[in-house]
């Protein structure tokens, strides 16, 4: 008797198991996850091209997130080789994006950011220079990107200077996942190309992002 109940219950796993299977086969299920560390909020930015930018322009796709500046001499035009890198691997994604933001407004007017993507022969429809006021640009990149110290907010606008060679990854509904990427170390590097691919092949979710940024929060 025992054996039969042993034998019952096994079939019935071995059922349920297959159910599930099938229930989730082609979908997101079965996939690791990388993790959510932060969300995108609601801003609007301009582009290179005098365009309004919003984060509406983010839905639907995988987002390298950087913050530069267009007349640094040290860090960021290693940056921005290796971000030429990325681009390269995913220009022809039609699901992938770069936004590249100006931590320095008041010299980065939407003229210099045009001639930046120009000098870098990037295609603008998949790599965005961004400008805007500088306590927008600041508090997304310190609230939403985790790309600065919260901290040094405190300072008064004028005296603060964001210069952070780290890149954020945002997926097709507005979450920042992954970890937050050094822009000048190989493995990260490599890393953020492998964790790009793993965004690319995930499904979209329910078409809104989350965190309640479109219809749910009203600007």
């Amino acid at each position: 008797m025992n054996k039969k109940l042993v034998a019952y219950l096994l079939f019935f796993l071995v059922l349920v198991l297959g159910f599930y299977y099938f229930l989730f086969r082609g979908t997101d299920f079965w996939r690791a996850k990388l993790p959510v560390i932060s969300y995108t909020k609601p801003f609007q930015f301009t582009t290179q091209d005098g365009l309004p930018f919003t984060d509406r322009d983010m839905l639907g796709k995988v987002t390298v997130v950087e913050y530069f500046f267009t007349n640094c001499k040290s860090i960021c035009p290693k940056m921005n080789t290796n971000m030429k890198d990325i681009y390269a691997a995913f220009k022809d994604e039609p699901d992938f994006m770069i936004l590249s933001h100006t931590c320095d407004p008041q010299r980065d007017t939407v003229a210099r950011m045009k001639v930046y993507a120009d000098s870098l022969g990037a295609d603008t429809r998949k790599w965005q220079f961004l400008t805007g006021r500088k306590d927008s640009l600041y508090n997304i990149a310190r609230s939403a990107y985790l790309l600065d110290d919260p901290k040094n907010s405190l300072d008064k606008i004028e005296d603060q200077f964001i210069h952070t060679q780290f890149f954020a990854l945002v997926d097709k509904d507005g979450k920042v996942r992954g970890q937050v990427y050094d822009g000048l170390k190989t493995a990260e590097l490599d890393q953020l190309k492998k964790d790009i691919r793993i965004l690319l092949d995930e499904k979209a979710g329910t078409g809104n992002f989350v965190n309640g940024i479109f219809n749910n929060n009203p600007r």
